[in-house]
Parts: structure tokens; sequence; C-alpha cells
């Protein structure tokens, strides 16, 4: 038991290493899209340091704690008897689920790193604003299915993630407003 605990809590300090990493990629995602629209030279500055930002943020604090708390959660769930047996839960499912979803918005984020990289500007700054809440969510989800071990109310948790949604996205239309009305003045 003691050597599980040792895989759980380095499989958490890489989840948690994970998600700020693409927590903070997308904000350079904005900053980058943003200086794309600055005049020169302060456009070719920005960019150039943003793209040395990003680079280092997503291969050497992103991919790495993706890849490794992968090989923690794989190593937990396959090689220990708590694990195997956790595999037999409904709400593992669902957690798995939802990881699922994390690899893909992380590849899809993995696309947009790319696409900046070579000055491909494919989004506008409301798009990654909204983009940034997409590991947010997820992450809400997961950490309520971990702690709380119920995948039988799993319909109200997606509920509860929808409302949750909504939520972040009107806060989000009333920051745009503010903003836009702070510009204007």
């Amino acid at each position: 038991m003691e050597y599980y605990n040792y895989l759980k809590s380095l499989h958490l300090i890489f989840v948690i290493t994970w998600f700020a990493g693409l927590f903070y990629i997308v904000r350079l995602f904005v900053y980058q899209i943003e200086a794309n629209d600055k005049p020169s030279p302060e456009k070719e500055i920005l960019q150039a340091q943003y793209k040395i930002m990003t680079y280092r943020l997503w291969y050497i604090i992103t991919w790495p704690s993706a890849v490794l708390a992968s090989i923690f959660a794989f190593w937990m769930l396959f090689f220990t008897p708590l694990g195997k047996s956790w595999l037999q839960m409904p709400w593992m499912h669902v957690k798995l689920g939802f990881v699922f979803v994390l690899y893909l918005y992380h590849g899809k984020c993995h696309q947009i790193f790319k696409q900046l990289q070579n000055n491909q500007v494919k989004y506008t700054t409301n798009f990654m604003r909204l983009w940034n809440e997409g590991a947010t969510i997820i992450l809400f989800a997961v950490v309520f299915l971990v702690i709380l071990k119920n995948a039988v109310n799993w319909i109200y948790g997606v509920a509860g993630i929808f409302l949750f949604s909504i939520t972040i996205m009107l806060g989000f239309k009333f920051y745009k407003r503010i903003r836009e009305k702070n510009s204007e003045q």
C-alpha cells in the first residue's frame, strides 16, 4: 500500500503541473494573438518572446507532465491491486472518459501551438479566452469524480458541469463588455 501512495503522489504532482501548463499556455496564446495586432517593431519583439515562452512551457513543463502523469496513472491502474479494483467501478469509467477528453484538449492545444509558432493566427483572443475554460471544466469533473467516487449521480454532475460552463460563458461576456466599455473611455 505504501508503494501505491508513492505512485499516487507522483501522479498528482504531474497532473497539477500538467494542468498548470494547460492553463498558462492558452493565456500565452491570447497574448501572442494580441501581439499580432501591435505595430512594428513591438509586434516582432513580442511575438519572438512569446514563441520562446510557449516553446519552453510546452516542451519543458506541459508535455513531460502529461506523459509522466499518464505513466503513473497506468502504473497505478494496471499494476496494483487497488488500481485493478478501481477499473471495475463505474465512476472510474466516467473519469477515464473525461481524461480522454483532456487528451483531446491537449492535442488541440498542441495544434494551436504549432500554428502560432508558424505565425498562423487562426483564432481570435475571445475564442482563446473561452477555450481556456475547457481545462477548468475537465478539472472540476475529474476532481469531483475522484473525491466522491460516485458515477451513479453522474447525470447530476454533467448537469452541474453544463451549468458551470454556462456561468463561465456569461462571466466571460460580462467581462468582455466591461473591457470594451473601459477601452472606449
